[in-house]
């Protein structure tokens, strides 16, 4: 069985993307969240080969609201031949338990090209 990879990204509580998203509430959007699983991912050399030039994000899910100042754990594992690579976003922030709190899940195709 292969063991799930995790690095933890900082999200800054000035990060410009809380800017008007949403006032009074700030939260992460999705695809600052999308970007930063893309960032890890492409540092992971394996991870990168596996996806090639253009991955396509074939599902995600939006599970909770990440907000200013918390820490996220973005998790894959590996995958298999012709398989999938699976991630999942954990968020840390001031109250959560140590676990964590899932904030989105998803899945991504290689590149057609490295198929």
């Amino acid at each position: 069985m292969v063991e799930p990879r995790c690095v933890r990204v900082a999200v800054p509580r000035d990060h410009p993307a809380f800017d008007g998203h949403f006032p009074g509430r700030p939260l992460l959007p999705g695809v600052v969240l999308l970007a930063q699983v893309f960032e890890v991912l492409r540092a992971d050399p394996e991870a990168a080969a596996w996806l090639g030039e253009v991955p396509r994000l074939s599902a995600v899910k939006f599970v909770a609201p990440v907000p200013p100042g918390a820490d996220l754990d973005v998790c894959w594992t590996p995958p298999g031949d012709g398989g999938r690579l699976r991630f999942e976003v954990r968020q840390h922030a001031p109250g959560d338990d140590a676990a964590g709190v899932l904030a989105a899940t998803g899945q991504l195709d290689a590149s057609p090209a490295v198929r």
